[in-house]
């Protein structure tokens, strides 16, 4: 029910991009659902960079709500398509889907993802292959962090309150129900699953660009994995850059700080993918 009209003139004078699902076959052969969001002022002669989103959770979605955290209506008004997948593991698609991912972190999902990825560039010619950033928070700051050791196939990558070492994380995180149910138990009784799906196993084939961002309040998932983060991409040289929130935990809450935010983040897509 609408509570009020306060901001009536602020909601008529914005634009919104044209969102389309689209569905493909993915891990297992199994359906999964994806989205592309138009830019605004959309020209289909045009060819546009693309913000490739990842959900957190990993049991979330993309769903349909309107909200100022990872929202692909702010690539879209600032001239990027935006391409989301609901990978294996997310919510809203049966219990079996989602429990799918239990101890296969960086299979499954990782698989869809690429596909999902592969079948939107194929369907929609507007969507420039060649400029597109992988972005992500929580457990998609985790995939961000995986895939920058699986594929260099991004111009750049965006990694906010990710895990780098899942081994060491599990001693860290306030939440320990959430890593034994997700890797088969305490880390201590079987380290397989973590050390298995555990970024940090990757660093060495780290080559893309990527922007790292933590909250230093984050006890979910603890501020030094952003750190570790950012000094391995130092060390080996790649460009990188560190935003970090001092006030904030696992979320980016407070209004400024979330314009920060975005102008921090859409700065490094325009640098790395940039509008033409």
């Amino acid at each position: 029910m609408r509570i009020t009209g306060l901001n009536d003139e602020k909601v008529a004078a914005a634009r919104f991009g044209k969102p389309e699902p689209f569905t493909f076959a993915g891990s297992a052969g199994a359906t999964v659902h994806g989205w592309v969001t138009r830019p605004v002022d959309f020209d289909p002669a045009r060819k546009y960079p693309v913000a490739f989103l990842i959900h957190g959770g990993p049991q979330g979605s993309f769903g349909n709500n309107f909200h100022y955290r990872w929202n692909p209506q702010a690539y879209a008004g600032a001239g990027y398509a935006a391409v989301t997948v609901d990978f294996t593991g997310s919510t809203g698609y049966g219990q079996a889907f989602t429990d799918r991912i239990r101890n296969d972190w960086g299979g499954a999902p990782y698989e869809d993802l690429m596909k999902g990825l592969d079948y939107a560039l194929g369907a929609y010619p507007f969507l420039d292959r060649d400029r597109v950033c992988a972005l992500g928070a929580s457990y998609g700051g985790y995939m961000i962090n995986w895939i920058a050791g699986k594929t260099d196939r991004f111009k750049c990558l965006v990694t906010h309150d990710g895990n780098l070492d899942e081994h060491s994380a599990y001693y860290m995180t306030e939440e320990l129900w959430f890593p034994e149910w997700e890797h088969g138990g305490p880390a201590y009784d079987d380290p397989g699953d973590y050390v298995k799906h555990s970024p940090v196993t990757l660093v060495k084939n780290w080559k893309t660009p990527t922007l790292v961002i933590h909250g230093e309040r984050d006890y979910r998932v603890v501020f030094t994995q952003g750190l570790a983060t950012f000094t391995a991409l130092q060390r080996k040289g790649i460009p990188s850059r560190l935003l970090v929130f001092p006030d904030e935990n696992h979320w980016v809450l407070k209004p400024q700080n979330s314009i920060l935010w975005h102008e921090t983040v859409l700065a490094w897509l325009d640098q790395w993918v940039g509008k033409r």
